[in-house]
């Protein structure tokens, strides 16, 4: 049985701004990662640490090749929840820059069960 997929309303913005065939990639990429979505051996979860001068300790990553799409998520491991925090068609740097200023905006709240379903 997978995790609740929750997003917030940055990423849902973000989400709906792709066009439509390499959105059903990223959907369906993101459906497979919450069935697992601890990092490996368990799963497929990619952990972030600092990345680009931001502290993204606890959040990790899928990133779709060939598409350049990233989505970068936290867990709340007591309620099985994967929170969508972006979703993101440029460069690394941005997405991890973008993780970061909605870390600072939601604070450690981006690790509990506050954001909407998928």
């Amino acid at each position: 049985m997978g995790w609740e997929i929750c997003i917030t309303d940055e990423a849902k913005k973000d989400y709906g701004r792709i066009e439509g065939s390499i959105r059903k990639q990223v959907l369906a990429g993101i459906i497979k990662v919450s069935k697992a979505p601890l990092p490996s051996p368990d799963g497929y979860g990619k952990p972030l640490g600092n990345k680009n001068g931001n502290n993204l300790t606890g959040f990790f990553k899928i990133k779709y090749r060939g598409i350049g799409v990233r989505v970068v998520y936290t867990l709340v491991p007591e309620k099985k929840i994967m929170n969508i925090i972006v979703i993101c068609e440029r460069n690394d740097n941005y997405c991890y820059d973008m993780a970061g200023k909605l870390y600072e905006k939601y604070g450690d709240d981006i690790f509990k069960d506050i954001f909407e379903d998928f």
